[in-house]
């Protein structure tokens, strides 16, 4: 059996954001119970092969892979600061004429750069006191790459009766049965 036309606007409409929720009211599904179908939808197997096979498709289509993002995410992770610039002494003669050092920060050449430490730079941009170097957020590419690798899981906390969660899971079912 196809899927229903609702359900491929789902799919489609679940591709742009990946919000199930969203996507099911922008497919025309209540709003009261847009919540519910969206999970619904995204465990029912149909769906979820045809979410799946327009995943594929979109990434033959843009030549953008799950390991192309890895990557990127991964030079962002591990980049170092001292990819960029180095701390270096530096002389110089003070009013009384004695030789007086002091800390000054060089920038490293870009053409110096391995492409995989240009890929953590968001930016460089002159500013009104000297070059400015501005790297992407290493905290949220770690936070990214260990999401991906199933590092990090949130925890739902469940509580009721049996009763009254029975009774709440018959009312979900007379409301998507009600939306079909």
């Amino acid at each position: 059996m196809a899927l229903t036309e609702k359900q491929k606007r789902f799919v489609d409409e679940y591709l742009i954001d990946l919000n199930a929720t969203q996507a099911a009211i922008r497919a025309g599904y209540s709003e009261r119970t847009a919540a519910e179908q969206g999970a619904r939808l995204l465990i029912n197997v149909k769906v979820q092969n045809e979410i799946s096979n327009q995943m594929k498709d979109r990434e033959v289509r843009t030549e953008i892979t799950q390991d192309m993002v890895v990557r990127e995410l991964a030079a962002i992770a591990f980049s170092n600061g001292a990819d960029y610039s180095k701390v270096v002494t530096k002389q110089s003669v003070d009013d009384m004429g004695n030789a007086v050092e002091y800390p000054d920060v060089e920038l490293k050449n870009t053409d110096e750069l391995t492409a995989q430490q240009k890929k953590a730079i968001a930016g460089i941009k002159q500013t009104k006191f000297g070059i400015s170097v501005e790297t992407c957020d290493k905290v949220k590419a770690l936070e990214l790459l260990g999401k991906h690798l199933g590092m990090f899981k949130d925890k739902v906390e469940v509580s009721g009766t049996l009763k009254a969660e029975q009774s709440k899971l018959d009312d979900l079912i007379k409301q998507m049965s009600e939306d079909e």
